[in-house]
């Protein structure tokens, strides 16, 4: 049995994600997904998609690689949230820094010419380890192969105002998880 996987990798780096709602079941009041993507075709770079009351209920994208954030629209973020996979969205030219020790607490923080927004996540649960195949499930091109790491703490801010709603407490696989994690050592593959 070969220990390598089969299919092509498209992607790997990081993909850790905040989605807050007011009550448990409610629609999201922020939807927020960061990626710090060692490898694709289009390049490295990092790339923030971020819809809240914050940004005026319109989805804001921040990246330092333009190309990258379009390739994920068109390919595996576009998949996953498709409010995202609109190319008319401007990109907003931006820089990256991180933060933290994921062990306890970890954050990003995304600065462009007009605006400072941090995320942070804390209360973290124990990692999991999730490995799917492209094409499961069918509607799903591509398979991943990610540890993640659940946060029931959570913490967004714009230019200093603190994003609305909570992380609420969910279960994946039988295993304590949240609407909110941090997802590292993510990759991404395809069939050949």
């Amino acid at each position: 049995m070969s220990t390598a996987d089969p299919h092509r990798v498209i992607l790997t780096g990081e993909n850790p994600f905040i989605r807050l709602a007011a009550t448990d079941g409610a629609e999201n009041t922020t939807d927020a997904s960061f990626w710090r993507v060692l490898f694709s075709p289009a390049g490295p770079g990092n790339v923030l998609y971020i819809k809240s009351e914050l940004t005026d209920e319109e989805t804001r994208i921040y990246s330092d690689n333009i190309a990258m954030a379009r390739w994920l629209q068109d390919t595996i973020q576009g998949n996953l949230n498709a409010a995202t996979a609109d190319t008319s969205i401007p990109v907003i030219d931006a820089e990256f820094t991180k933060e933290g020790d994921p062990a306890y607490f970890w954050t990003e923080r995304i600065t462009s010419e007009m605006d400072d927004i941090t995320m942070t996540w804390f209360d973290l649960g124990d990692p999991l380890l999730i490995h799917t195949e492209p094409g499961v499930p069918a509607d799903r091109k591509w398979g991943v192969c990610t540890v993640l790491i659940p946060a029931m703490g959570t913490r967004l801010t714009v230019n200093g105002m603190q994003a609305q709603g909570q992380a609420w407490p969910r279960e994946r696989e039988g295993r304590a998880f949240s609407t909110c994690a941090l997802a590292f050592s993510e990759s991404w593959t395809e069939q050949r």
